[in-house]
């Protein structure tokens, strides 16, 4: 089987690579070498490359900025999944399309199931959601979306990686605790996704790690690994805040949990727990980086 991957160095991305089967026959793509943006230049590409299924990490994920680059957010997530569910339609591929927690509302009470009401609260939701719809609309029998939460990874900028470096430069910090969700680690994102790619699937699955957290618990749990791996030398005090005292440009949902109960058993993953996944990257993190130093 030949995939190809979109995207190739997001964190969704290099974990592909970083996980793929022996037996696949990897196109791993970076924007310098596909612009989903550009439908002729896409169209080509499949047609140079005859995929036998496309996982399109391509994205653009930058929350607070798309507010006022709603523009570039919409080419990217709406068209640029238009562009490559037209060029996968016409060359017979398949197609695995990443999208996010961000196209709910947050005001539900129970974890999102894949067919739940849609009512994204910002740009970025806005325009996955809208890519979704694109790419049911062009291949609804070839497309399979997988809405993930929270993503973080070894590799690129993260959540996990951010809140390391304040803890190591600061006396202090004050994280959200009133917006719940899934942390996620990538990796085991992309072993699911292998598994999804064995056999023709079609529709919206949720996956993400098993559990529920705020941001604020999020931080307190790096922290309290980063200290076990001595990634820190030093506890830093978390104080939960409201989001209301943390204004940002983009509105989050208050509850974004995911139900991935159906995105388990299809791609046969055991759930493992948020704050395990965090372990185990973090460990991986820890061998090949030095402790951050500390004020």
């Amino acid at each position: 089987m030949k995939i190809m991957i979109t995207g190739a160095q997001g964190q969704l991305g290099r974990d592909l690579q970083d996980t793929a089967p022996k037996d696949r026959e990897l196109v791993a793509l970076d924007r310098s070498q596909l612009d989903i943006c550009d439908e002729s230049a896409t169209m080509r590409c499949l047609e140079a490359h005859r995929p036998d299924l496309v996982i399109n990490g391509a994205a653009y994920t930058a929350v607070d900025k798309a507010e006022t680059a709603s523009e570039q957010a919409f080419a990217v997530n709406e068209q640029g999944a238009a562009n490559l569910a037209k060029a996968v339609g016409a060359s017979g591929a398949r197609l695995i399309h990443i999208s996010t927690d961000f196209v709910f509302s947050g005001t539900a009470n129970t974890a999102y199931t894949p067919d739940a009401r849609t009512h994204p609260l910002n740009i970025y939701g806005a325009s996955k959601r809208a890519g979704e719809q694109a790419i049911l609309h062009h291949i609804p029998d070839r497309a399979l979306i997988v809405r993930t939460s929270w993503l973080y990874s070894v590799h690129g900028a993260n959540f996990v990686k951010t809140m390391l470096k304040l803890m190591a430069s600061r006396d202090q910090l004050s994280v959200v605790a009133d917006q719940l969700g899934t942390p996620c680690w990538a990796k085991g994102l992309a072993h699911a996704l292998w598994r999804l790619a064995e056999k023709p699937q079609n529709g919206i699955l949720h996956w993400s790690d098993a559990g529920v957290a705020s941001w604020y618990d999020f931080a307190v749990a790096i922290m309290e690994e980063g200290l076990a791996l001595g990634l820190l030398d030093h506890p830093v005090p978390v104080s939960p805040i409201k989001s209301v005292d943390y204004p940002t440009p983009a509105r989050r949902p208050a509850f974004s949990v995911l139900d991935s109960t159906e995105g388990w058993q299809k791609s046969a993953t055991t759930p493992v727990h948020w704050r395990t996944s965090l372990r185990q990257m973090l460990c991986a993190f820890s061998r090949q980086s030095a402790p951050y130093p500390q004020k």
